[in-house]
């Protein structure tokens, strides 16, 4: 079970964050989902696929070429980490920020369940 789940969080980052594909969106976040650490218009969590979409959206547009690259994943039992890094270049408003133009990198740590 460990190596599907890590193979689904890879196809994850793959699928909707490097191809831009929304609508893998909705196959692999669950309507009970919770994404912790990211909140919608009033603060609360976004939970479902419903509520991930416009902050997917709004990444995306700020960040058009955006790529993860998973660079550690260890799963036990039905959870996965994964470490990764994030590059693209900032091409529209989003979080407060004017577009710059210029590239952006950050990495991060997600737990998934």
């Amino acid at each position: 079970m460990s190596e599907e789940n890590k193979a689904l969080v890879r196809r994850w980052f793959e699928e909707v964050w490097n191809k831009g594909r929304a609508e893998a969106i909705d196959e692999m976040f669950a309507e009970d989902g919770t994404a912790h650490g990211l909140a919608d218009a009033g603060g609360q969590p976004l939970r479902g696929p419903a509520n991930f979409k416009p902050f997917f959206q709004k990444l995306r547009d700020a960040l058009p070429d955006t790529q993860v690259t998973v660079e550690d994943l260890v799963a036990e039992g039905d959870k996965v980490a994964a470490r990764c890094s994030v590059r693209g270049t900032h091409r529209g408003d989003t979080l407060g920020f004017a577009a710059s133009g210029r590239a952006v990198e950050f990495t991060g740590i997600c737990i998934v369940r």
